[in-house]
């Protein structure tokens, strides 16, 4: 199995929305992804660039995906948040995670960012362990917060 990991193209996208859409339904929101292969195009490779995105490509087929964006931290200065990393389970346990995840820390690493985010869910022990071996730390004492649009539209017609 050749593996190649590469720069995502807009061309690309369709397969990356395939894949978001696969980690939706393995992480058990089937139906929580909104964003479309236009909104991807844009964001990714429009006039204001909002992400990075790299792929796993096996035999001309991507089989998986890392997108990637950079952030501020007060304390830290410029950090990169890897949003998400998916493998099509036909292609998990052959190496491909730890491929791109490989080149999202050396993208970070060329970029001289002085941390990299992510989230994981807690039920996702394969992952857990991976991170950890990798020498990540798992932060159980902060936790992660979120307002929905919906949630935001109502906040701000109360005040």
């Amino acid at each position: 199995m050749e593996l190649i990991i590469r720069d995502a193209e807009a061309r690309d996208m369709p397969s990356v929305l395939q894949l978001i859409i696969e980690l939706a339904v393995f992480e058990k929101e089937p139906d929580a992804v909104e964003v479309t292969t236009e909104e991807l195009v844009e964001a990714g490779f429009g006039e204001n660039k909002q992400f990075n995105c790299f792929v796993a490509e096996v035999e001309d087929e991507i089989v998986g995906m890392a997108l990637v964006y950079f952030r501020f931290s007060t304390w830290k200065g410029r950090t990169l948040h890897l949003e998400d990393l998916v493998v099509k389970e036909k292609m998990r346990g052959k190496g491909v995670g730890s491929a791109l995840y490989r080149k999202v820390m050396e993208y970070a690493h060329e970029e001289g960012v002085k941390r990299v985010n992510w989230v994981v869910l807690d039920w996702n022990t394969p992952a857990i362990n991976f991170y950890k071996q990798t020498g990540a730390t798992i932060l159980s004492s902060w936790w992660q917060v979120e307002m929905e649009e919906p949630s935001l539209k109502e906040y701000l017609k109360q005040q």
